[in-house]
């Protein structure tokens, strides 16, 4: 019989990253590389009246010079998501419009770096202007479209039949949250190395969360078969949404890489980022929550504005967890959407999730205040049965585990009324918020080598992108095979590898796992035995070269059966002084149910970072735009404040439940998006117990504790 898999392991990949032999994108030594820097435009609409290269084409080491007038040959995908999908609809360099501040207008190719940012400068450009609409109170918003076939919009009860429920007004909250712009500023910055092997074949270095889907995008955009272009990602430095397929300067490096013919590399700076490689859009929150006395919820309503570009539509779905969350007889969810001159918006860690529940935690809170009722009572009380926009019951739900785990390693039951604690001269406040995210899974493929060496190598196209998805891999196959992790080789990120899925919407451990457990016990099935050291001793004599399988595992019926989701419950300790304004973090607990924790420590890890991000974006994170010219005003980690090593406290993670062996054969859900969802929350909810001050505009700077 295998041993157990170990339950916390140190990362397979953790050597090679702090040595630097793990290899990034843009890292790749190619005989004859030359370099590319974006031009991009000035203003946020109009359009160019003329754009002179001249200087540029006579600047020393330039090679081209790409523009709308002379843009490389590049086709329209077909956007069907998981098949081929760019995240602007617009093709780049397509025409001489303007619908944002910083839109990529031309290219310069030159034999250095430095001499095609210097080259850059030199182009001249004239501009037909068009005021800007960027204000979120003077846009127009229409009905948002639904995320892959799925509808936003959803009601339940009387308000499915035309009627507004009655609600008792002390009995009621009705408040309107605010968010603001988000940037997305992954260490790693997106980057390209395109080298073409005459006209029809191509290999494409660039960190994605989805290879296949990226390997088939580049072939359609570049008129080829899917055959005729490798990509590879082996190492990704963090992504969180923003890698998952090709964005324009992706496109255009691999289109004039063709046309100049030589290995061409483009890397977008972090100013640069800042308009062309996705946000995530403000937000506007309305929340109605009506209950009865003893705190039983008796209607939701939550209607949301957010954003999005003229180059690519993407709404921002804050509504979808609400069905999951609180039971209610009546639910109203509503969202609207305005295309406004901003750069295209797109997913940034739990997608709809991380607004969405800092507006309805918040909400939950001031109704447990307004109703006298502990706030995790309240919750407990009205936990989901299951999602009520599928009718569909939950396959594992250890929520209220969370929440009592949690309150009690914590120590809620000391908490006291608002203003009542104080520390070293600072008011101390206590805040709860709840956590929640999807179990996504999708269909992937892996393949496993048993090697007469004692080794096994397992294959597949799916990647890291820092999770530690090298690591889990290794485990899986460890104890599916009965060897030791260290006799696991993984290889990961090349579309010549069978298909690994998409790292993203927290599914690659819970979309991988079971093919590479499948493809280990087909392996052992062909060389009829029960574990790996057989097998090889089997091989040996045998002199075969490898035992060698492939499986494929996709979801199946079971979605039709059940709701797949994780939980958990964050409790925030702030303390603050009112005569500066200085908030601090002090203490944090998080428990999770998120099914069978395959790695405790890389789990744990991942919890830890959705938590640093979600208080980064609870008390820093801020992307303005200039209201008169469209251009963004913060534009590097200088100006774009994130949270740092100083602002964390220490964070305490666990994690209750079982696992879901309903959802996949591992039973595993994903962890790299809840920790995220519900932290803004919790810090507002403690600020107010601190505090007495109900704030509801993120992020909460220092002039709003004043």
């Amino acid at each position: 019989m295998n041993e157990p898999m170990k339950t916390s392991l140190n990362r397979i990949d953790g050597r090679a990253k702090v040595t630097g032999k793990a290899t990034y994108s843009a890292e790749h030594q190619i005989q004859g590389l030359v370099h590319g820097y974006l031009v991009t435009s000035t203003i946020a609409k109009g359009r160019i009246r003329t754009i002179n290269t001249r200087a540029a084409e006579k600047s020393p080491g330039v090679i081209a010079v790409f523009t709308h007038r002379n843009a490389p040959k590049l086709f329209k995908p077909t956007n069907d998501f998981m098949t081929s999908m760019t995240y602007e609809s617009r093709l780049p360099l397509a025409d001489d419009r303007i619908h944002y501040g910083g839109q990529i207008i031309g290219l310069v190719v030159a034999d250095t770096f430095e001499r095609a940012r210097h080259a850059s400068h030199l182009v001249e450009v004239e501009y037909d202007t068009q005021s800007p609409l960027v204000e979120p109170e003077k846009a127009t918003y229409k009905e948002a479209p639904g995320m892959m076939g799925e509808k936003l919009n959803f009601e339940k009860g009387s308000f499915a039949s035309g009627k507004v429920p009655q609600s008792d007004p002390a009995l009621t909250v009705e408040a309107t949250y605010l968010t603001s712009m988000e940037h997305h500023a992954p260490m790693e910055p997106p980057a390209i190395i395109a080298q073409w092997r005459g006209k029809d074949a191509v290999t494409i270095y660039e960190p994605s969360q989805a290879v296949l889907v990226g390997q088939r995008t580049y072939a359609e955009v570049l008129g080829l078969p899917a055959e005729r272009v490798r990509l590879l990602s082996p190492y990704i430095g963090g992504a969180f949404g923003s890698k998952a397929f090709p964005w324009p300067h992706g496109l255009l490096c691999a289109a004039a890489a063709r046309q100049v013919g030589k290995p061409l590399k483009v890397v977008v700076s972090r100013r640069q980022m800042t308009a062309n490689t996705g946000h995530r859009s403000h937000t506007e929150q309305r929340i109605r929550l009506s209950a009865t006395p003893d705190g039983t919820l008796n209607a939701i309503e939550h209607e949301v504005k957010s954003a999005a570009s003229p180059a690519g539509e993407f709404s921002e779905p804050c509504t979808k967890m609400v069905p999951v969350m609180y039971e209610s007889p009546n639910i109203r969810l509503y969202q609207e959407l305005a295309i406004m001159n901003v750069g295209t918006p797109t997913f940034m860690r739990a997608p709809g999730e991380t607004p969405g529940m800092w507006a309805l935690e918040s909400a939950m809170d001031e109704l447990a205040w307004k109703l006298n009722i502990d706030p995790i009572a309240l919750r407990l009380k009205n936990i989901a049965k299951g999602d009520q926009r599928k009718n569909l019951p939950f396959s594992e739900h250890h929520f209220a585990d969370c929440l009592k785990v949690g309150a009690e390693r914590f120590g809620w039951q000391e908490r006291q009324k608002p203003r009542s604690l104080t520390r070293d001269g600072k008011l101390v406040g206590i805040g709860i918020a709840a956590a929640t995210y999807p179990g996504n899974r999708g269909a992937t493929s892996a393949k496993v080598r048993l090697l007469p060496d004692g080794t096994a190598h397992v294959l597949t196209a799916g990647n890291d992108m820092g999770t530690g998805a090298y690591t889990v891999v290794a485990m899986t196959a460890s104890e599916a095979l009965g060897l030791p992790v260290e006799q696991i080789r993984v290889e990961l990120g090349d579309s010549r590898l069978p298909d690994g899925g998409i790292a993203g919407g927290s599914q690659m451990t819970a979309s991988l796992l079971p093919a590479v457990k499948g493809a280990c016990e087909k392996v052992l099935q062909e060389a009829k035995t029960k574990n790996a050291p057989e097998a090889i001793a089997i091989l040996k004599e045998s002199g075969r070269a490898a035992w060698e399988a492939t499986a494929s595992t996709a979801p199946g019926e079971e979605k039709k059966k059940y709701a797949f989701h994780s939980s958990g419950a964050h409790f925030c300790e702030v303390a603050i002084d009112e005569e500066i304004g200085r908030l601090r973090v002090t203490r944090w607990l998080s428990v999770m149910d998120i099914g069978r924790v395959i790695n405790v420590k890389t789990a744990a890890s991942q919890v830890r970072g959705g938590i640093i991000m979600g208080i980064s974006h609870a008390l820093m994170e801020e992307g303005e735009l200039d209201p008169n010219l469209g251009n963004p005003v913060v534009y590097d980690l200088a100006t774009y404040h994130v949270a740092s090593h100083a602002d964390i406290p220490r964070i305490d993670v666990a994690f209750v439940g079982k696992p879901d062996l309903k959802f996949n054969p591992v039973g595993a859900r994903g962890v790299g998006e809840i920790g995220i969802t519900g932290v803004a929350a919790a810090v507002a909810n403690a600020v107010y117990h601190a505090t007495g001050k109900r704030i509801r505009d993120l992020p909460i700077t220092p002039d709003k504790l004043l």
